[in-house]
């Protein structure tokens, strides 16, 4: 049985956006078709059903790690190095406000939750959003990178 791990990340998280397209809890607000994903961005996204493949990706995101990650966290992991000219580029932060709504529809369908490991406070993916992806991933035939198994020394060098 295939996991998040053993398939193509592009693959799923184009999938994922496509099912979450059409649940009802996932709602584009009207002002993300003029809004940048960060700062350094020029303009906005190209694709018009963006938002989607962005709470894909989060989902994802949350599944691989699985611990406690915030906002801040994601918010570095989106953002981008922004061309300043002639001076050098600097790294910046991805929009707060834009993976903010994501997760928060994203807890509404009860595929995320609040939690606190320790020090660590943020939100964890549910069993139930391990399922969605799982469920996608056994429904959908998606190419395997690797089977599941680790890569030997000898396929690593070719």
């Amino acid at each position: 049985m295939a996991n998040v791990f053993d398939v193509k990340a592009d693959e799923l998280i184009e999938k994922a956006a496509e099912e979450l397209k059409k649940m009802e809890f996932m709602k584009m607000p009207e002002w993300a078709k003029f809004v940048k994903t960060s700062t350094a961005r020029e303009r906005p996204p190209i694709k018009p059903d963006w938002w989607y493949t962005r709470a894909a990706s989060i989902l994802r995101k949350l599944y691989i790690l699985d611990k406690p990650i915030g906002t801040n966290k994601l918010k570095s992991y989106y953002g981008g190095r922004k061309n300043r000219g002639h001076k050098p580029e600097k790294m910046y932060k991805g929009s707060g406000k834009i993976i903010r709504l994501i997760l928060q529809q994203l807890e509404k369908a009860e595929f995320i939750k609040k939690t606190e490991k320790g020090v660590h406070k943020g939100r964890i993916i549910t069993k139930k959003g391990k399922s969605f992806l799982d469920k996608l991933i056994n429904k959908n035939g998606f190419s395997l990178e690797n089977k599941g198994k680790p890569l030997s020394t000898q396929e690593r060098k070719e």
